[in-house]
């Protein structure tokens, strides 16, 4: 990931869910040029965000063993646009887990009120199947550091309500 459109995990449970928060500002470019003069954030870094969200949720699921990518945006509705100085409160719930993806449903909420529900689904690359990529997604250290800055550790507990570990993969 090379942005961020998720500033803080609030809470995560394994296998389940992940709650998050994004603030909406000025100082991010594409808030004031996306459509200008009415500063928003697009809509489409919206589905980044909480897919995300949402991929670190299906990963963990595996202990990061697996290489998770967003494969497809099944649905997406929009009640609101996201305006400079809002706070949009992420929801992603696990759905469903196959072989060779997952599924996950998603909301934001700002001020309380349903701002967008998006539906995702996920891929795993398979080692060696080099049409995208070979090889890690994060140079070592890297996903691990990300994680921190978002505070994951600080609120992702296991089914049990143990906190995680710090994988060996990350």
């Amino acid at each position: 990931m090379r942005w961020f459109w998720v500033d803080r995990f609030t809470e995560f449970v394994s296998g389940s869910h992940a709650h998050g928060i994004k603030n909406i500002s000025l100082a991010e470019e594409v808030v004031d040029e996306y459509y200008p003069g009415y500063a928003m954030l697009p809509p489409t870094l919206i589905i980044e965000g909480m897919a995300q969200l949402g991929g670190i949720l299906v990963a963990e699921h595996f202990k990061f063993e697996k290489r998770v990518v967003l494969a497809k945006v099944g649905r997406a509705e929009f009640f609101e646009p996201a305006r400079a100085g809002d706070q949009l409160t992420y929801q992603v719930n696990l759905d469903a887990v196959q072989d060779h993806g997952a599924t996950v449903t998603s909301a934001s909420f700002c001020d309380g009120k349903p701002q967008a529900e998006i539906d995702l689904m996920f891929a795993f690359l398979e080692e060696g199947d080099n049409r995208f990529t070979d090889g890690p997604l994060f140079a070592p250290g890297d996903l691990e550091g990300m994680l921190r800055m978002m505070n994951f550790f600080h609120v992702a507990v296991d089914a049990f309500g143990k906190p995680v570990p710090i994988y060996q993969n990350l």
